[in-house]
């Protein structure tokens, strides 16, 4: 059995069933194929390098999975006649160092899984509680004495 990491993009142009259902047609050809999905990462909708059949904006899946070589082909036939697919990357890992880092990445792309599948909970916030004001003291009152005013025939 060889390790494989399957990327492909999808138009972003399809609604999210739509969407779904081609994922899981793909997922689907995988498996019937008798290759075993050890993880899932969906990317999301992302810009492209280039522009492909006029689309500025690809959805990204990508999976891990354990196969044959021998049915390699079939599962890439699939992924060449989808319409919906623009494009799509297979890379084989086969020396211990690249197991080692597929590994890795499978139990990075299902730690993710986990944390969308179980949102944390939210801590609860509570209301502040609601204090008097402390007092304040008004400064005594000073009492204001009238300013006499001179007048100029008074200063001569």
């Amino acid at each position: 059995m060889k390790h494989y990491e399957l990327l492909f993009v999808v138009k972003p142009t399809l609604t999210e069933e739509e969407m779904t259902a081609k994922f899981d047609f793909i997922k689907g050809v995988v498996e019937t194929n008798g290759c075993e999905i050890k993880a899932v990462k969906d990317m999301g909708i992302r810009k492209l390098a280039y522009e492909i059949e006029k689309h500025e904006r690809g959805h990204y899946f990508v999976l891990y999975y354990v196969g044959e070589p021998s049915v390699l082909e079939e599962i890439l036939r699939n992924l060449r006649l989808t319409e919906e697919i623009l494009r799509f990357l297979n890379l084989k890992f086969e020396k211990k160092k690249e197991i080692a880092q597929w590994e890795k990445l499978v139990k990075a792309a299902s730690v993710k899984k986990e944390e969308k599948a179980a949102p944390k909970a939210e801590p609860k916030v509570e209301a502040p509680k609601t204090e008097e004001a402390p007092k304040v003291e008004e400064a005594p009152k000073v009492e204001e004495t009238p300013v006499e005013e001179t007048s100029k025939k008074d200063a001569e």
